[in-house]
């Protein structure tokens, strides 16, 4: 690999865009993004390139399926400005939310399991006052008031009394916001989970989001591996 990164071979800009099916404008733009080390210009003011900068453009590009776009172009700038510390600062965050992400899917996949489905339903099919909900979990009324007001439950209101009505996707996202109350997650913590219910269209839709989910998170993960090799054979070429 050192090889492929001397520095005495002069490439232009359609050289890299080629190997990489990209255009002669990205790599401009992505050399005045810092993401690419500056070129030096040839006397007629064309940009001239070496393979330490195709380097630089396949780490880049590495970097991009775990890390997205913003923090790969941080991570690349970080490196080019010889702020390597800065540059695995920015990799150590990336990870930590991928862990954060995990534990994410396990709480939800933790808070399914303990839910019992014949009980998700609202036992009226026009929908369940607060008092016998807050009886069933066991709770307090103002608690569930309390889950309303940070985003977690949508009960509707009934149109002859305005009393709180909760219908069956309430119940559902009142029953897992319990569950995972009582796994000791903090409001703001449950709010991304009940999304990610909703977001499914419920709970049995939700199984194949969640295996999907941890497809999505082990690519990544393999992602961010691919990525700091390449990344490494980049700090060695630098070096």
């Amino acid at each position: 690999m050192g090889k492929n990164l001397q520095t005495g071979e002069r490439l232009r800009p359609i050289d890299l865009a080629r190997g990489h099916g990209l255009s002669t404008q990205a790599v401009r733009n992505y050399e005045e993004a810092g993401i690419l080390p500056a070129a030096d210009r040839t006397p007629s003011g064309y940009r001239s390139y070496t393979p330490l900068h195709a380097g630089a453009l396949r780490a880049f590009l590495a970097l991009l399926p775990g890390h997205g776009h913003p923090t790969a172009t941080a991570i690349m700038r970080a490196v080019n400005e010889d702020a390597a510390d800065e540059a695995f600062r920015l990799i150590d965050e990336s990870h930590a939310q991928l862990l954060d992400d995990r534990r994410t899917l396990r709480a939800v996949e933790s808070a399914l399991r303990d839910l019992d489905p014949e009980h998700t339903k609202a036992s009226d099919p026009g929908g369940t006052f607060i008092g016998p909900l807050a009886r069933k979990l066991g709770i307090r009324p103002a608690t569930l008031r309390k889950w309303e007001d940070a985003g977690l439950v949508h009960p509707r209101r009934d149109p002859r009394t305005g009393y709180r009505l909760y219908d069956e996707s309430a119940v559902r996202d009142a029953r897992v916001t319990h569950q995972l109350r009582r796994g000791g997650y903090l409001l703001e913590q449950i709010a991304p989970l009940i999304d990610q219910v909703r977001s499914a269209g419920g709970l049995e839709p939700l199984e194949a989001a969640l295996t999907d989910w941890h497809r999505r998170l082990s690519a990544r993960g393999r992602a961010m591996l691919t990525g700091a090799a390449e990344l490494e054979a980049y700090l060695r070429a630098r070096d």
